[in-house]
């Protein structure tokens, strides 16, 4: 069955300047899909990832390991966290997209996991 990534992007501010309620709220709603997704034997794997704040961007040139601190791009929108499922088709990963609460706020990426043959 194929496999694709739910690559959730919103606005951190909105985070950052969210009542403790409305961060409840969220947390909430994430939980509730999480547990939707695993019982309709969908999930593969998922996480929140931190602000964009903490991350490091690297990159190799001329054999030099260059490091900066953020992410790659400027964007109006950061990445958020990611779902993996395994569902029977892109219209079902769109669905299961949809029905992401990020979804409301911001947008989710639907994305095909490669598939490798095996040798």
């Amino acid at each position: 069955m194929p496999r694709y990534l739910l690559l959730i992007y919103g606005d951190e501010a909105g985070i950052a300047n969210a009542t403790p309620e409305q961060l409840k709220q969220q947390y909430d709603a994430y939980d509730a899909y999480t547990k939707d997704i695993k019982e309709r034997g969908a999930w593969v794997a998922g996480e929140g990832l931190d602000r964009t704040s903490t991350a490091t961007t690297v990159r190799v040139k001329n054999g030099e390991t260059l490091t900066t601190d953020g992410p790659f791009a400027e964007t109006k929108e950061q990445l958020g966290g990611f779902y993996e499922i395994e569902v029977g088709n892109l219209d079902d990963a769109i669905k299961a997209a949809a029905m992401v609460p990020g979804a409301m706020y911001g947008s989710i990426e639907v994305r095909p996991v490669m598939e490798y043959p095996e040798e």
